[in-house]
């Protein structure tokens, strides 16, 4: 475990193995534990690193809502990259809200990217007014957080195993991180020139429609749906997942 801090914020971190990096980020609500079961498996011949975001599990919760928003969780990432001393382009992975950072990093960092894995999430919208009713229940559910803590979190792995330590920031991520802006990440998707991995629980019915979408508009991108898993696929299914990934990553 690690921490970096950035003139704004200290984030928490780990890195494990060594070898080609794969840097992954977690969902809404989660942080880095929700990786555990990754770690031995992916750690074996690469450098795995895994973060909690801002307002997230032992990384800081800034009183600022406008410290929280998309710029600064690519931001992060890169700044992590930078201090894990990733000098070569990286796989960069997330699930859920993770998966959409981490196509947003490739819009503004195509260079620092080695291929992507997207666990359970989706690219967001190009039409504004399915955009804008994504963004009211993103900030109805931030408030709802501020009234009722986390307990209105979902009672789901990724999300009970986390640990955070300031309720407001969870909030404050809600408005700021699961908000979206525009259409650049769903934009950007028959662009991706890397090699790119879609993985969605089949129970994952919110996310089952947006993963083989992405998976048909990325060129050449892999799809699978593991049966018996739900919106963590990475922790329903951990040995299935597994094996997925390195045999994607063994192709690379």
């Amino acid at each position: 475990m690690a921490i970096l801090d950035r003139s704004d914020i200290s984030i928490y971190y780990e890195s494990h193995g060594a070898g080609p990096a794969i840097i992954l980020t977690h969902g809404f609500g989660a942080s880095s534990t929700m990786w555990a079961p990754q770690l031995e498996a992916l750690s074996a011949d690469h450098q795995v690193i895994i973060w909690d975001m801002r307002g997230h599990g032992r990384t800081d919760s800034p009183t600022a809502a406008d410290m929280y928003s998309h710029a600064h969780t690519v931001a992060d990432i890169a700044a992590l990259l930078d201090e894990c001393d990733v000098k070569d382009p990286a796989v960069i992975g997330g699930m859920s809200l993770g998966g959409y950072m981490t196509l947003a990093f490739n819009v503004v960092h195509p260079d620092r990217v080695r291929a992507l894995l997207l666990v359970d999430t989706g690219p967001g919208y190009r039409n504004d007014a399915a955009r804008e009713k994504w963004n009211e229940r993103a900030v109805e559910r931030g408030n709802r957080i501020d009234m009722q803590g986390l307990g209105a979190l979902a009672r789901s792995p990724e999300v009970m195993s986390a640990g955070h330590m300031a309720t407001y920031g969870i909030a404050h991520a809600a408005r700021g991180m699961l908000s979206q802006r525009d259409s650049s990440a769903i934009d950007s998707l028959p662009g991706i020139k890397v090699p790119t991995m879609v993985v969605v629980g089949a129970d994952d019915t919110a996310y089952l429609g947006a993963c083989a979408y992405m998976a048909d508009r990325i060129p050449g991108a892999e799809y699978l749906v593991i049966e018996d898993a739900g919106h963590a696929a990475n922790m329903d299914q951990p040995e299935i997942f597994n094996a997925a990934v390195r045999g994607f990553l063994e192709k690379l």
